[in-house]
Parts: structure tokens; C-alpha cells; sequence
């Protein structure tokens, strides 16, 4: 299986990420131009959904960021950006949603918020792992919309 050096693991995160967050965005997007939901729903649900993941997924940059650093320079296998935890939750995420979106458990309206805000969350995640790659050698995660800084 193919190798890279510790440091591009943080790439490839970015880019598991930011292509998961594209593609759950656009599934909640396309439930919205599809008026499954109210606009007044959409204005309060997005954003709701998008501050409650942003919280959780820049904790979880930081952790990720941390122990990705922690290899040092040597050459790892290159689905060590995440943790068997993190496959895990991501496993359980995934099939829950698919789950629920083909049983037709959930709603359109609940998929056009919810969906959008945690895609746009998870992109933005993405971008945080890159700006782990280009700075912040010193453990402090960059958040991609304030600008602000927490410690790894």
C-alpha cells in the first residue's frame, strides 16, 4: 500500500474532508432548491447545524493535526490520518445517513438544513487541516472563519 510522509497525511485529511463536505453540502442544497423546506427553516436550521459541527470538527482537526505531527518525518501508511476511533465514528455516520435517507426516515426539510450546515462545517475542517499543513508548527489550529487560534 502506498506510503507518505507524515506531514502530507495532513493533505490527504484536507482532502477527505473537504470532498466530504462538498459532496453532504450539495446533497442539502439540492433538497433546498427542491423546496423541501421553508426559508424561514433554512435561515435558522444552516447555520445552527453549521455553529454546532464547526465546534465539534476544529476540536477534531486540532487532535488529528496533533497526533498526524506526532509521527515525526518518517513515512507512514497513508490512511493514517485518522485514528481506528476516527474510522469508526465515520463508518457510524455515513451508514446512519444513508440509512435514514433511503428508509425515507428523515424529512427533505431536515436534510436541506442539516445537511448544508454540517457539509459546509466539514469543508471548512478540510481548509483547516490545510492551513495545518502550511502553518502553526507550534500546535495552535488556525480556524478558517475567524482566524482565530486554539490549542492542539
Amino acid at each position: 500500500m502506498f506510503k507518505a510522509r507524515s506531514k502530507y497525511l495532513l493533505l490527504i485529511a484536507a482532502a477527505v474532508w473537504l470532498i466530504a463536505g462538498t459532496q453532504v453540502a450539495r446533497m442539502g442544497l439540492e433538497a433546498c432548491m427542491g423546496g423541501a423546506a421553508n426559508s424561514w427553516l433554512l435561515v435558522i436550521g444552516i447555520p445552527a447545524t453549521f455553529v454546532a459541527f464547526h465546534a465539534m470538527f476544529s476540536k477534531l482537526v486540532a487532535k488529528h493535526a496533533a497526533r498526524i505531527r506526532g509521527y515525526g518525518e518518517e513515512k507512514m501508511h497513508v490512511l493514517k490520518f485518522f485514528d481506528v476511533k476516527g474510522y469508526l465514528i465515520m463508518a457510524v455516520m455515513m451508514g446512519g445517513g444513508i440509512a435514514l435517507r433511503s428508509f425515507g426516515v428523515v424529512p427533505g426539510w431536515f436534510v436541506a438544513f442539516f445537511y448544508t450546515g454540517l457539509g459546509v462545517a466539514l469543508a471548512l475542517a478540510g481548509i483547516g487541516f490545510i492551513r495545518q499543513y502550511i502553518h502553526h508548527e507550534d500546535g495552535t489550529v488556525g480556524c478558517p472563519v475567524a482566524g482565530c487560534l486554539h490549542r492542539g
